[in-house]
């Protein structure tokens, strides 16, 4: 009788998101299932598994038709190996120590429906248990020091598992079967405070601070207006939205107005804050978001948020309470001081938040990375990023090709780092805005742990063009290239790196500042990008720019500004008399020693100062923000602009508005700047043969102006491109910087001191 033929066996490489959720028991599962013999460990590059028997092929196109919920796969890349005779069994076998690293963590994600259950079923040992997770849920990137993903590398060190745990984690039945974070009343962290005693608090008017994942919350009674108020005082936040928490999604239509796309990203994994439409009728405080028809919405992420609603509902049994209308709804607000970085040490908590919370809870597992709440809105059919972090970092975006490793900082608001790694970036979470010792050191650690993480050294570091941002100076202080990339390119660049754009492309980019080429204050740019350059094909007509930075936090300037330039300038001083320099506006202005600008948020400034809408700012954008809280119906006035090369000129739109009502005024200033810049792009499309355009910067989170230049410039047969994984403002400037450096390093040439070409 011939030999039988050897069986076949392959080494399956799969590379991506592949640790921390749940790949080798969900390997050990299928290879099981299969009939197959083997091993399956963690390493730098992923997870390598090694698989023999008959249905060995089946098994590679399971992993890549069918991976777990969390794993996010990059590659699965299997080949033929020699045969093991005799082997019996499947195995998960130790990781293997990492030389270099070139998988990556799974960013934090809501608790799943199975630990919910659990926590509301009172015979379970981990009954009402605050620190529940499996390998499908659970705290990740802000509890990871490094990588291979093991629990000695992770927040969870601290906690050696008791038997109970320990015989689940080695299970592989179990859906804990090498689950991490995995812990029990018995051995895991534990809360500083009883739930009753945190309700009761926050039932009582008080404001509570509460760790959660990646930072502290400050909560209150959102339904308490004295509270909010009170909350608002102690946190000096004039008028700047609370974000709120509602059970669900049936209790956030208690007070909001959304639909199934809005529903669905509300209730995603991710958890994030969602904005959402305001019920008039809804009866919550004025103070929540004062001047807005939008509502910042999240649901529980954490355990812990749900153990509050569970205390709030009665402890009911069961998980059918978590579908049904809860009348609770609480502010969740980031816990800090004002402008400072996200509180996440206990110490520190007690140290920075006394003045502000009346109670602070804590628990005994570290938190290693801070990580804000990610906020996202429905713009143009999809959900937009205005800021990343909780729930999406550190997910990679992938890129059109491969590059050289670079390292890239950001600018000075909404600061964010990108790291580039074969052919993908990786942003970091949002730090925040580099105005303070507290932010810079956060910047210098965010990028420190990134590095790390990743195991990537860059070859050069990418900056910000203005030489007096604190981000250009750490890039200086660093001991790599430096390469300076212009504000405006480098939002023009994100957007075409995500959506894999290689080749010429236009782009309209809309912001509040940035240097430009030339030294002035750009931020309403029409450009032609073509690999690593630039060029300015036109701009917003300049307006004098009164004080500077200032203008940006008084409106009243820019419409000052606005009416100097209709030849008014002998109205400012009565319109403006409230306001201390208005008498002596006039003259500032007709002196011609005041810079100007081409920035489209001063646009917004001088539209919501000439309208009344908004003539002192209490925070960023608030003038934007108040403006399209007024529009309805969007209407364009075809006589308000004209284009004389390449220069957008909305003059006599700011001419009639000046004599308009708020509502008139906010909706055909909508309409004609959406009109006016389609027509714009439009133009520039027809003579540069181009039909792609990248519309990047803050204003393009602005829902109808970014949706009216998108329609329109789809029914002209172009095809308009608005950011999807990096947020369209200053948070996604590192990924455009990190792109365009990336293309310009020539192997590990010195690029010192480089500046992208304008």
């Amino acid at each position: 009788m011939p030999d039988e033929a050897p069986l076949p066996r392959l080494r399956v490489r799969v590379r991506g998101t592949v640790q921390g959720v749940g790949f080798r028991p969900y390997v050990y599962r299928q290879a099981s299932a299969l009939g197959l013999t083997g091993s399956v460990h963690n390493d730098a590059d992923g997870v390598l598994v090694e698989v023999q028997g008959r249905r060995a092929a089946e098994f590679v196109e399971r992993l890549r038709r069918e991976p777990p919920p969390l794993a996010r796969i990059s590659a699965v890349e299997a080949e033929s190996c020699p045969a093991h005779p005799g082997e019996a069994g499947f195995a998960i076998a130790p990781s293997v120590a990492a030389t270099r690293v070139v998988t990556s963590v799974a960013p934090d994600v809501c608790v799943c429906d199975a630990c919910l259950a659990e926590m509301c079923d009172p015979t379970d040992r981990r009954y009402r248990y605050p620190f529940l997770n499996c390998t499908a849920c659970g705290p990740r990137y802000t509890i990871t020091r490094r990588l291979p993903y093991d629990r000695p590398q992770t927040a969870m060190a601290g906690f050696p598992l008791c038997p109970a745990c320990r015989a689940e984690y080695e299970n592989p039945a179990n859906r804990r079967f090498h689950a991490e974070p995995t812990a029990c009343p018995v051995c895991g962290p534990r809360l500083s405070h009883g739930l009753d005693e945190v309700l009761s608090a926050l039932r009582s008017g008080m404001i509570v601070a509460l760790k959660g994942l990646g930072g502290f919350h400050l909560l209150c009674d959102a339904t308490d207006a004295v509270a909010v108020e009170r909350l608002r005082a102690r946190k000096h936040r004039d008028a700047k939205p609370f974000a709120v928490m509602a059970l669900n999604a049936a209790s956030a239509a208690t007070w909001t107005r959304f639909g199934p796309d809005e529903q669905a990203v509300l209730e995603g994994r991710e958890r994030p804050i969602v904005l959402l439409a305001r019920r008039p009728d809804a009866g919550l405080p004025e103070a929540l978001a004062p001047g807005l028809v939008s509502l910042g919405v999240m649901l529980p992420a954490a355990p812990l948020h749900f153990l509050l609603f569970h205390e709030a509902a009665g402890r009911p049994d069961g998980t059918a309470w978590l579908a049904r209308q809860h009348p609770m709804l609480l502010v969740a607000t980031s816990a800090n001081p004002s402008g400072e970085p996200l509180v996440t040490g206990d110490a520190e908590a007690h140290a920075r938040l006394a003045g502000i919370a009346d109670l602070i809870v804590t628990h005994d597992r570290p938190i290693v990375v801070r990580c804000d709440d990610s906020v996202l809105r429905l713009v143009d059919g999809a959900p937009r990023f205005l800021r990343r972090a909780r729930g999406y970092v550190p997910r990679a975006i992938a890129l059109p090709e491969t590059v050289p490793p670079v390292l890239a900082l950001g600018g000075a608001l909404k600061t964010t780092v990108c790291v580039t790694r074969g052919a993908e970036a990786v942003l970091s979470q949002h730090v925040g805005t580099l105005d303070n010792r507290a932010t810079a050191r956060f910047l210098d650690e965010t990028l420190k742990h990134l590095l790390a993480l990743l195991d990537v050294t860059p070859q050069a570091v990418a900056h910000d063009l203005h030489p007096d941002f604190l981000s250009t100076a750490l890039a200086s202080r660093l001991g790599l290239p430096t390469i300076a990339v212009q504000h405006h390119h480098a939002h023009a660049a994100a957007v075409l790196a995500e959506h894999g754009v290689t080749g010429p492309a236009l782009a309209v980019v809309l912001d509040g500042y940035g240097m430009g080429s030339d030294g002035g204050a750009w931020g309403g740019e029409l450009l032609r990008l073509d690999g690593a350059e630039f060029r300015r094909l036109g701009h917003l007509h300049p307006l004098p720019l009164p004080g500077g930075d200032l203008a940006a936090r008084q409106p009243w300037r820019m419409a000052a500004a606005a009416l100097h330039a209709l030849g008014r300038g002998g109205e400012i001083a009565s319109r403006f008399a409230a306001q201390p320099l208005a008498g002596r506006m006039a003259e500032m202005l007709a002196s011609g020693r005041v810079p100007a600008t081409s920035s489209c948020g001063r646009l917004f400034d001088a539209v919501a100062g000439l309208l009344g809408v908004c003539v002192v700012s209490s925070y960023e954008s608030e003038a934007a923000m108040r403006l399209e809280a007024l529009t309805r119906a969007p209407l364009a006035w075809q006589a308000g602009w004209s284009i004389e090369q390449g220069r957008l000129n909305l003059l006599p739109l700011l001419d009639r508005l000046s004599q308009c009502g708020q509502a008139e005024g906010a909706n055909l200033f909508h309409g004609t700047l959406a009109a006016a810049v389609a027509a714009w792009a439009e133009g520039a499309a027809r003579a540069e043969r181009l039909d792609t355009i990248a519309l990047g910067g803050g204003c393009f989170v602005n829902r109808p102006l970014a949706e009216g230049v998108c329609q329109l410039l789809r029914a002209a047969g172009l095809r308009p491109l608005l950011p999807l994984q990096a947020p369209a403002g200053d948070g996604g400037l590192s990924l455009g910087q990190a792109w365009i450096a990336a293309r310009m390093v020539p192997g590990n040439a010195n690029t010192r001191g480089r500046t992208a070409c304008a």
